[in-house]
């Protein structure tokens, strides 16, 4: 897969748009919430994804998903080793990361706002 392609399927995305974030392109639902990213050099992809979610996807491709290095591995972050990855596998791990960032969005858009807080004038 050519990060083109990787591109391509996270802008076929319901209201996604592409941002730079720390020199790179990322992918973002709702204009906001960051479900996916290139590298640099865009020869590495990477979707966000729940713990289990990254235990599945890695378990059915240990050749295209590996996790990010540190917490950000921990926590779901998900490599996508372009030149091995196939589309199929690719889209699916993508909608699963878009689902969370869109499902994250509308949770917090359906929040009530909490008053400002006055200070006293003692």
């Amino acid at each position: 897969m050519k990060a083109a392609e990787f591109r391509r399927m996270a802008l076929a995305l319901q209201d996604v748009v592409e941002g730079a974030h720390m020199g790179h392109p990322d992918f973002r639902a709702g204009g906001k919430k960051i479900f996916a990213t290139l590298n640099a050099d865009e020869t590495r992809g990477m979707v966000s994804l729940t713990p289990e979610q990254q235990r599945d996807v890695m378990r059915e491709h240990p050749e295209m998903f590996v996790p990010a290095s540190g917490a950000w591995g921990v926590q779901g972050a998900t490599m996508v080793e372009l030149r091995q990855a196939k589309a199929e596998a690719v889209g699916e791990a993508m909608t699963l990361a878009w689902q969370r960032a869109s499902a994250a969005m509308a949770a917090k858009r359906s929040r009530p706002r909490q008053p400002a807080r006055r200070r006293s004038s003692t």
